[in-house]
């Protein structure tokens, strides 16, 4: 509306030989890309109207070739609304099913069992996305509260159905298995059985990562199984630990290749203390000169807080170091164990 103002006043106040009123037509033409039909149709109708008084002001404007250019332009401006709403919708209908299915796929957080506090990061390298090849999945079982993490080789919707097929299968293992490595064979297992419906050539390109922690009730301790994941950053009294594997674990859809041991470590995990598991889109966020996130670093200058604040200053500072722009599907959670844990039977249900 105000491109339609000045045209008109600057082609009613300069010599009619300067013929400003020659871009009318642009007004319709922006108004297609924000407005419905039917207002463009009727800003088409006054951008024409004015050109019929302009003529009437100017005589030999050439006004009847411009008002039919016009009407052109109206008639596709108003066809390109009425396209842009419908695929508009589509897109909304899209995203409506992608958040179904990340409900799905990533359980809502925060949760809390009894001193354990969990928060969950999610952040898709996809801008029209809400959900990637990343994973992550958190259960209370009666052998403790276990965690899984880990990352699908690549984007889209295959990365998403392997996501998918991987975090349903620990859902299952982990309450039904009393071992961490019974329950990174069923996760192998799962994702042979989904790799096995595509074509056989490219096999090694369908890979994960994926680490599995268990944090017994009661205890101080938490065993890791890392199948070639980041290693969790363990922030004890101020001070950061990358809790390495002694022992790699095969990735998953890995083992037929490279052998099926697994290794399971133990470490300490006090009261206070803050565990971050995270996906390797974390560290690989490069900031304008090329130079990876320093996820230790930044762990260590981090005063000490709950794991939604942990988290919140990593989303802020992952974006501001990025630029905005994320090259890989990123996750993360942030574990704190905040008291020595009640018993069984009083322990609280997930938020």
């Amino acid at each position: 509306m105000i491109l339609t103002v000045v045209i008109a006043s600057l082609a009613y106040a300069t010599p009619p030989e300067l013929a400003f009123s020659r871009l009318l037509p642009a007004a319709p033409a922006l108004a297609a890309a924000m407005w419905p039909v039917i207002p463009t149709v009727l800003l088409g109708t006054v951008c024409l109207l004015l050109m019929i008084g302009l003529g009437i002001a100017f005589p030999g404007l050439g006004t009847w070739w411009t008002a039919a250019g016009i009407v052109a332009v109206t008639v596709a401006a108003a066809y390109g609304s009425h396209v842009r709403l419908r695929r508009e919708q589509t897109l909304f209908q899209v995203r409506l099913v992608a958040d179904a299915a990340q409900q799905v796929v990533l359980s809502p957080m925060p949760r809390r069992f009894g001193g354990i506090e969990i928060e969950a990061l999610y952040l898709a390298a996809a801008a029209e996305a809400s959900i990637g090849g990343d994973f992550y999945e958190v259960v209370d079982t009666k052998y403790g509260v276990r965690l899984l993490i880990g990352d699908v080789r690549g984007k889209g919707l295959p990365a998403v159905g392997s996501a998918a097929a991987m975090v349903n299968s620990f859902r299952e293992a982990a309450y039904d298995e009393a071992d961490l490595v019974n329950v990174a064979r069923r996760l192998e297992a799962s994702s042979t059985r989904y790799n096995a419906a595509f074509a056989p050539e490219g096999l090694m390109e369908r890979f994960a990562t994926a680490l599995i922690a268990e944090i017994p009730h009661g205890g101080g301790s938490i065993g890791i199984l890392n199948c070639g994941h980041p290693p969790p950053l363990l922030l004890n009294r101020g001070e950061v630990h990358a809790l390495e594997p002694t022992v790699p674990s095969p990735l998953l859809n890995l083992a037929e290749l490279i052998g099926g041991h697994y290794n399971i470590d133990t470490f300490g995990f006090a009261p206070g203390d803050l565990l971050l598991l995270y996906t390797d889109g974390v560290a690989e966020a490069r900031d304008r000169d090329g130079e990876f996130f320093p996820v230790a670093a930044w762990l260590h200058r981090q005063p000490p807080g709950c794991p939604g604040e942990l988290l919140d200053a990593l989303h802020h500072d992952l974006l501001h170091h990025s630029r905005g722009r994320l090259d890989d599907d990123i996750a993360a959670l942030a574990v704190r164990r905040s008291s020595p844990e009640p018993l069984d039977g009083q322990r609280d249900q997930p938020a």
